[in-house]
C-alpha cells in the first residue's frame, strides 16, 4: 500500500485500487459514494415492498463482506440489486408502493436461495477459471435477459401510478424530471438523475397537495415524530419452491453484472481483476444470502458507484468500507426511514416506470455494446424468443413446480443457444465462434 499526497493526485491523475488517499479525501469521497448508490439502494426496497432502512444497513454489510472477500483488492459497493424487483413482485403478489410487503419472508427464502447458488458459482469460478460463464451466457443471452426483467415489470409499473387523474399526471411530471435532469445537468448531479428528478417532484407534489390542496397531502408529521436512532424491521426467510423457482434464476444476472462491472474497471485502472471475478462472485453470494437472513434486499455491485469512479479517477478501495460504515449509520435512523415513507406512491410510478425502461434498454445496450450481429440467426432467434417469453410471462408447471416467465426466459434463452450453437458447430466447425466472449452490462443505470 503506498501514500499519495495531493500533488502526486494532480501529476498522475488516477489513483489506483492500492493506493491510498489522505482521510480526509477518503472520507469526503465514502460519503459521494452513499449518496451515488443511495437513490437506487432506496427504491428497490420501497418498490418490493422492503423496509428501506434495512436495505442501507444491508448494503453497507454487504460491501463489508464483499472487501474482505476479494482482499480488498477490487473496488465496488453493492446496493439493493433491482434485478430482484419482477420476481420478487412476481412471488409475493405485492403491489409496488403500497406500504411493506406482508409476504417478505417467502421473497427472502428465495433470495437466500439464489444468493447460495451465487456463492456457488463463485466457488466453481476461483477452481476453473470465468471461461466457461463467458461461452454459455455470451452478449446476446445476457442483453435478453436483462431486456426481459425490464419489459416484465412494464405492467407493474403503470399499475402502480395510483388511480386517479391526479396521480397520472404527478407520475408523468416525475418522468419530466429525471429526464431534465438526464440531459440537462452534468457531472455528479446526472449522475444522480434517480434521486434528484425523484427529489424535485417530491418537492412540486409538496407545493401542489400541502400548499394548493390538490391531491393527498404528505404527512412530515411522520418524519417529525420518528426518532433518530432505532432497530430496522427484521424478517425471517421462509422458503417457498414457487417462490425460489421465480428468484433463482436471477444469479444469471447477478453474474452478468458483477462480471461487466469488474471488466469495466479493468479496462479503467489497467489493473487485470480477472484474477478475483471468483472471489467476487462468492462475496457477493454472500452478502446476499446474509441480507436475505434478516430482511434486506438482495444485492449486487453497483454502475452508479463505478460511474463514480470514472469521474473522480479514484478507484482506491479503502474508500468503499467508510462509505459502507456511512450507510450502516443511516440504516439505524427511522427518522431518515421516515423521510423515505413519505414519497407518494404516484413519485414512485413515475420512477419506476423510468428504472424499468432503463432496465430493459440496457438489455439492448449490452447487445450494442458487444456488437452482436443480428444477421446471425442464431442470435435472433435467441432474441426474439426470450424477449417474448418473457415480457409475455410465460410461465410452466411441472407438477408443483411452477417457472415464472422470467426464469423460463432465462432457461430458455441458455438451453436455446446453447442448442442452436451444437447445431452450428456440426455444419459448420469452422465458424462456431460468433457470440462469445467477454462482455458489459450495467444493470443499474
Amino acid at each position: 500500500m503506498s501514500y499519495f499526497p495531493q500533488w502526486k493526485l494532480k501529476r498522475d491523475g488516477i489513483i489506483a485500487p492500492d493506493e491510498r488517499l489522505p482521510l480526509s479525501q477518503t472520507l469526503a469521497l465514502g460519503v459521494q459514494h452513499v449518496v451515488a448508490m443511495f437513490g437506487s439502494t432506496v427504491l428497490a426496497p420501497l418498490l418490493m415492498g422492503f423496509d428501506p432502512n434495512m436495505a442501507v444497513l444491508m448494503s453497507g454489510v454487504g460491501t463489508l463482506i464483499f472487501f474482505a472477500m476479494v482482499g480488498g483488492h477490487v473496488p465496488s459497493y453493492l446496493g439493493s440489486s433491482f434485478a430482484f424487483i419482477g420476481v420478487v413482485i412476481s412471488a409475493t403478489g405485492y403491489v409496488a408502493g403500497s406500504g411493506l410487503n406482508p409476504n417478505i419472508p417467502v421473497a427472502l427464502g428465495g433470495i437466500l436461495v439464489c444468493g447460495l447458488v451465487y456463492a456457488a458459482v463463485g466457488l466453481i469460478v476461483m477452481s476453473t477459471g470465468v471461461q466457461w460463464i463467458e461461452r454459455l451466457m455470451p452478449p446476446v443471452v445476457t442483453g435478453a435477459v436483462v431486456a426481459v426483467i425490464g419489459l416484465n415489470l412494464a405492467p407493474t409499473a403503470v399499475k402502480s401510478v395510483g388511480s386517479t387523474d391526479f396521480d397520472a399526471w404527478i407520475a408523468l411530471l416525475t418522468v419530466l424530471c429525471v429526464g431534465g435532469v438526464a440531459v440537462y445537468t452534468r457531472g455528479l448531479l446526472q449522475k444522480l438523475l434517480i434521486l434528484v428528478g425523484l427529489s424535485m417532484a417530491y418537492a412540486i407534489y409538496a407545493v401542489l397537495t400541502n400548499g394548493l390542496g390538490l391531491g393527498k397531502p404528505i404527512d412530515f408529521g411522520r418524519i417529525a415524530d420518528a426518532s433518530w436512532f432505532g432497530i430496522p424491521h427484521f424478517a425471517m426467510p421462509e422458503f417457498s419452491l414457487p417462490a425460489i423457482s421465480l428468484i433463482v434464476p436471477v444469479v444469471i444476472i447477478l453474474v452478468g453484472e458483477n462480471l461487466g462491472h469488474i471488466k469495466a474497471v479493468t479496462a479503467m485502472t489497467g489493473r487485470n481483476l480477472d484474477p478475483y471475478m471468483g472471489r467476487a462472485f462468492l462475496g457477493d453470494g454472500l452478502a446476499t444470502m446474509f441480507s436475505a437472513c434478516f430482511g434486506g434486499t438482495g444485492v449486487t455491485t453497483y454502475g452508479e458507484n463505478i460511474g463514480v469512479m470514472a469521474a473522480t479517477r479514484v478507484y482506491s478501495t479503502l474508500i468503499f468500507p467508510v462509505a459502507a460504515c456511512f450507510a450502516i449509520v443511516l440504516g439505524f435512523s427511522p427518522k431518515f426511514g421516515a423521510v423515505i415513507q413519505t414519497i407518494p406512491q404516484p413519485i414512485l410510478g413515475g420512477t419506476s416506470i423510468v428504472v424499468f425502461g432503463l432496465i430493459a434498454v440496457a438489455g439492448a445496450r449490452v447487445w450494442v455494446v458487444n456488437q452482436v450481429d443480428f444477421g446471425d440467426n442464431r442470435n435472433l432467434i435467441v432474441a426474439a424468443v426470450t424477449l417474448i417469453l418473457g415480457a409475455g410471462d410465460f410461465t410452466l408447471h411441472i407438477g408443483s413446480f411452477t417457472l415464472g416467465g422470467i426464469g423460463t426466459a432465462t432457461f430458455g434463452a441458455i438451453i436455446l443457444n446453447a442448442l442452436m450453437e451444437f447445431g452450428e458447430r456440426r455444419r459448420n466447425p469452422q465458424d462456431a465462434e460468433s457470440a462469445g466472449g467477454p462482455h458489459e452490462v450495467d444493470f443499474n443505470r
